[in-house]
């Protein structure tokens, strides 16, 4: 699993810094909004041909810890 979070980088010269893969252009964020538009894997690596399935693996396995380690707190219905 570490092996799969390393392929996420921070470089404050790269996208402001935000969680990227492997250094490239590619957010993590801009993954995880192709996969709940409906893309499907094979669609995204097609269009990124830079990216490897583990560099999808490895933006689902950040957004896992970043929700895992969340603090849930009561919630008021509005």
């Amino acid at each position: 699993m570490q092996e799969l979070l390393e392929r996420i980088t921070f470089d404050k010269d790269v996208l402001c810094g935000k969680p990227v893969i492997r250094g490239l252009r590619i957010s993590v964020e801009q993954i995880l909004e192709l996969l709940a538009k409906g893309a499907t894997w094979e669609e995204i690596l097609e269009d990124y041909p830079e990216l490897e399935p583990d560099d999808l693996r490895a933006a689902l396995l950040y957004a896992h810890h970043l929700v895992a380690g969340e603090n849930i707190l009561d919630r008021v219905p509005g």
